[in-house]
């Protein structure tokens, strides 16, 4: 296990590489909440392949450095599993000579994001991010093959976004989820859905994965579907009875007993899950873009002011 520079932040524990299975590397950023996300590293016989990159210029420079530990030249393929900022917006840091991978509607939804992320938390400081859009992209799936490997590239959902894909090593039976999972951490489908989230998460255990790489927070095993799934089901639950009362997402949330899942980080995100279940009960269709912004605000209502970002 190799320690990525720890000056990225005075506060937090610094980020670590973990092989987890030969050749497999996760690289997890804890606490792993807004916008400390991690990574994944594939690393085959004449090809490398880096799942997701980071938030800001500088912890998307440490995560090369830490890269370039094991790959001196770099990834040749950089896959991102969807398009919210902190898991591209390190793209450019491994340009010429990545390739950028990704689905087709995750390049769409990029282009048409920009770097909004950045002016929900203006205090951060983000550094020069030079935006990169994947230049390879697929409809359903596609395999990158690197050595004797196999990252297969599967599209999943709409769950976390409208456009998720997952990372499977089958010859590793490692999974990189990106955020259709969470550990110890509040999921977020605002832009998804929850009950996408749900065949996401059926779909995922098919594979038989031992390891799971979730988007945020400490790898683990298969046990990681089935925390995340008892949150949505919960939510679900939640959602039914509060447009049965006829109250809003917000009321909803403030009104919440979150018992088994107040110990999870950021769960200001109840009131945006809740506008995505709504919505769906309400026969919106999975994906359909919510208003982010306004639901955002409710959030930092909710928390009492704006929810912390560490990127």
């Amino acid at each position: 296990m190799t320690a990525a520079p720890p000056e990225t932040s005075p506060h937090l524990p610094p980020p670590l590489l973990e092989e987890v299975a030969d050749r497999v590397f996760a690289y997890v950023q804890p606490p792993g909440g807004w916008c400390l996300n991690n990574a994944g590293l594939v690393v085959g016989d004449g090809a490398t392949v880096l799942v997701d990159t980071a938030a800001t210029e500088y912890r998307a420079r440490a995560l090369r450095a830490a890269v370039q530990r094991h790959v001196p030249d770099g990834p040749e393929y950089v896959v991102n599993t969807h398009f919210h900022g902190d898991h591209i917006f390190g793209n450019s840091l491994f340009l010429p000579h990545a390739t950028v991978v990704a689905h087709e509607r995750t390049r769409a939804d990029a282009a048409a994001a920009g770097l909004g992320l950045c002016g929900l938390w203006p205090d951060v400081d983000w550094g020069t991010v030079v935006p990169a859009l994947p230049t390879l992209t697929f409809r359903d799936g596609l395999t990158l093959r690197v050595g004797g490997l196999s990252v297969e590239l599967l599209r999943i959902g709409p769950a976390h976004t409208a456009g998720d894909v997952v990372a499977w090593v089958p010859q590793r039976r490692v999974l990189f989820t990106g955020d259709l999972v969470w550990s110890n951490v509040t999921p977020y489908i605002l832009m998804g859905s929850v009950e996408g989230s749900l065949r996401a998460l059926a779909e995922l255990r098919s594979l038989g994965a031992t390891t799971v790489v979730p988007g945020h927070g400490a790898p683990g095993g298969p046990e990681l579907f089935d925390r995340t799934e008892e949150y949505l089901r919960w939510l679900r639950d939640l959602a039914v009875r509060g447009a049965a009362e006829g109250l809003s997402p917000l009321q909803v949330a403030r009104g919440a007993d979150l018992g088994a899942f107040a110990k999870l980080l950021d769960s200001e995100r109840l009131v945006g899950n809740l506008h995505r279940a709504h919505a769906e009960l309400e026969g919106l269709p999975p994906g359909e873009p919510l208003d982010v912004v306004a639901s955002f605000r409710e959030m930092v209502d909710f928390h009492g002011g704006l929810p912390a970002c560490h990127a």
